[in-house]
């Protein structure tokens, strides 16, 4: 296949679920109301066929998880191949989750500087990982003063100063960008199990602030992870994993 087998070697592979900082527009503080009622008003212009106020609990519920300045990061899962020589032979997957962003960005940004530090050596991947995980996780990390690891230090660096960044979306696209392709889709157009068998992302928001349901997030989200790493299998012309060899380290919910 297309990619080189050895890319996968030394590789963490992530996904991340976002939900909005509070429950409700009504719940957030005045000052952040008025922001996003000024980011409403943006996201309204056109869309002439739907007439949504500013104000919106609606438009608040339906898009602000989405939007590192009025969300965050309730779950980060990771997963990592096991090769036994040249040939990966299992996936172990491990979850930083819970309600304490601060924390879990804390204890995901040591992960990163004690085994994942020099990215000359070491890669980031994801499916969408460029334009939106990793710009979420910086951005939140600065919003809560958390300290950057070397990998994750990219502000202002050039395209080919941040080649250890894996993107199954950009590796996909093969030059074209006038398309998004779903992970649903690709995973399905390369006759892998589809991840999406219990909740999707527009619904992680409802989940957490319905019945902060942590759990429920956490497995949709390393559900992702797992289907990253088979995509990326694929694209190496290595054989998926079977389901009875994906381990399920321990789950950190603060």
């Amino acid at each position: 296949m297309f990619l080189d087998p050895g890319l996968l070697r030394k590789t963490l592979f992530l996904d991340i679920e976002t939900v909005s900082a509070y429950p409700s527009f009504d719940e957030m503080p005045l000052e952040m109301q008025s922001l996003w009622e000024d980011k409403a008003r943006l996201l309204q212009k056109g869309n002439s066929n739907v007439q949504i106020t500013p104000e919106s609990n609606e438009l608040y519920s339906l898009k602000a998880g989405i939007y590192s300045e009025f969300a965050k990061i309730v779950c980060i899962s990771m997963g990592f191949l096991h090769f036994e020589g040249n040939v990966p032979q299992s996936i172990r997957i491990k979850s930083l989750a819970g309600d304490d962003e601060r924390l879990l960005l804390q204890d995901f940004s040591a992960l990163l500087t004690n085994h994942y530090n020099d990215p000359s050596q070491h890669r980031l991947c994801g499916h969408n990982i460029r334009e939106f995980d990793i710009p979420f996780i910086c951005r939140r990390m600065a919003i809560n003063r958390v300290a950057f690891p070397p990998i994750l230090e990219i502000s202002g660096k050039k395209p080919w100063q941040t080649t250890h960044i894996l993107d199954t979306l950009d590796l996909w696209r093969f030059g074209d960008y006038k398309n998004y392709t779903s992970l649903r889709l690709l995973a399905g157009v390369m006759g892998i199990p589809s991840p999406k068998d219990d909740i999707d992302g527009s619904q992680v928001g409802a989940v957490y602030w319905g019945g902060n349901d942590i759990d429920r997030i956490v497995t949709y989200c390393q559900k992702d992870v797992v289907t990253v790493i088979q995509l990326m299998l694929a694209f190496s012309g290595n054989d998926a994993i079977s389901a009875s060899n994906v381990e399920y380290l321990n789950v950190t919910v603060e």
